[in-house]
């Protein structure tokens, strides 16, 4: 049966540096000891003026294709994953198939925030699954949210980051390898929690939003603090129960890396050691859409895994989106 596999992976991150030391600058309060032993976030990075997501995952795009060693011109689809998109319309997956080349690649955005990553590797999986003619399919996670933070708000400006990353697809019919199993919810009913709730159709972008920051991204409402990690714990477990595998044969997680505390927390509820998930905040704060990927893409630049490697990619994002899925390497 045809199936997909991950061959390659890529990740970018933009070279300015922004330590905690200037947010305590910026709201006059200590806020770094805070991050460290809370979250681990010691830095993290920021587009420059002139610097643009767009940059971001070209470069993620073509390290992953050079790790591939395929050509531009060899990817047939293209998934980008972002609610920071290049623009509103049109898709910032046609911006770069334009600027990287990818001339025969059809392309599309998707949009479930931050659980943006596993849901287009979800995607890209079903799309080769279903049409013979794709041999390469790259799905990317791509991340700009400095350019929506309101520099003077401490619940949000102090974790949010940008990044791009990629992974490229390809078909298999080799028996257990690749995809073994996926899952998707959405919790609705949390869709007004946290967003950017201005500058689209039902509050267009005015003068008064731009006053009120509307046009800014803003946590409206606390989160259960529990709701994490019940909801990353069960769908693991569901997707290592359809994929026909045991929790403890997982080798590597990629989390949604937002509270290292949320993590350990599934790793402890799931049995596993807390270093099975690959955490990257520290260096890169909390990247979103892109940081599933970026953690991947760490992994594999560290040789942490082995071919016949179990892992799982688990995200959540705004909406609320949930996406897990798991592969053998």
């Amino acid at each position: 049966m045809r199936n997909a596999r991950i061959i390659a992976t890529g990740s970018a991150a933009p070279e300015r540096v922004v330590p905690n030391s200037w947010f305590n600058e910026r709201l006059g309060e200590d806020v770094d000891t805070w991050l460290v032993e809370n979250l681990t976030i010691r830095e993290r990075r920021w587009l420059s003026d002139g610097e643009s997501v767009i940059d971001l995952c070209q470069k993620a795009a073509e390290n992953a294709m050079n790790a591939a060693e395929v050509n531009p011109e060899d990817i047939d689809l293209l998934i980008i994953a972002t609610d920071t998109p290049e623009y509103i319309s049109p898709s910032t997956a046609s911006v770069l198939q334009h600027k990287a080349g990818m001339t025969n690649a059809a392309t599309f955005d998707i949009n479930t925030a931050c659980a943006g990553f596993v849901t287009a590797l979800e995607t890209g999986v079903n799309y080769i699954k279903a049409n013979e003619r794709l041999k390469k399919v790259m799905v990317m996670g791509a991340y700009g949210m400095s350019r929506f933070l309101n520099l003077d708000d401490k619940k949000t400006v102090t974790l949010f980051a940008d990044g791009a990353s990629a992974a490229i697809l390809e078909p298999t019919v080799e028996a257990g390898s690749g995809y073994l199993a996926g899952d998707m919810r959405t919790r609705g009913e949390y869709h007004d929690y946290m967003g950017i709730y201005s500058g689209a159709v039902a509050h267009p972008t005015t003068e008064t939003a731009v006053q009120n920051q509307d046009h800014k991204l803003k946590f409206v409402k606390k989160f259960p603090k529990e709701l994490n990690p019940i909801m990353w714990t069960d769908m693991i477990r569901t997707v290592a129960e359809r994929g026909g595998f045991d929790v403890s044969e997982i080798k590597r997680a990629y989390m949604t890396q937002i509270n290292i505390n949320q993590i350990w927390e599934t790793m402890d509820n799931l049995g596993l050691p807390r270093d099975t998930a690959t955490t990257i905040m520290d260096t890169y704060g909390y990247t979103g859409s892109a940081a599933i990927g970026m953690a991947m893409d760490t992994s594999v630049r560290k040789g942490e895994l082995e071919r016949g490697d179990i892992i799982v990619c688990m995200g959540s994002g705004g909406g609320l989106s949930f996406a897990c899925n798991a592969f053998r390497w």
